[in-house]
């Protein structure tokens, strides 16, 4: 893993997270986990079912790291940087949904 010296940037940092999901198993993981946090997220405010809040970093992280102790068979990102690697999951899932997500990102 690059040390965060090796880092300029942010778009550094998220070349380096796109090749840390090239497995795609790994990447639907995480698109499954982040759909269902909004699921639950908009499902909790609207229904008034706040106790429902706690469970979005067991599902959230729970899918992504199956994915990558599993799959990816590599240690999460956000083990070492937690705020990029939070932001960079949500920039990658609405690239995947925009269909703006290159396949040459990955290794």
């Amino acid at each position: 893993m690059k040390s965060e010296s090796m880092f300029k940037n942010y778009q550094e940092f998220y070349h380096f997270y796109l090749s840390e999901h090239s497995n795609s198993t790994c990447r639907n993981l995480h698109y499954i986990g982040n759909s269902l946090v909004l699921i639950i997220l908009i499902y909790s405010i609207f229904a008034s079912h706040l106790i429902l809040l706690w469970t979005i970093p067991i599902i959230g992280y729970g899918f992504a790291w199956t994915g990558h102790f599993f799959f990816e068979h590599n240690k999460p990102a956000s083990f070492k940087w937690p705020i990029w690697s939070f932001v960079s999951d949500w920039v990658m899932l609405f690239q995947f949904i925009t269909g703006t997500l290159k396949k040459e990102h990955f290794k």
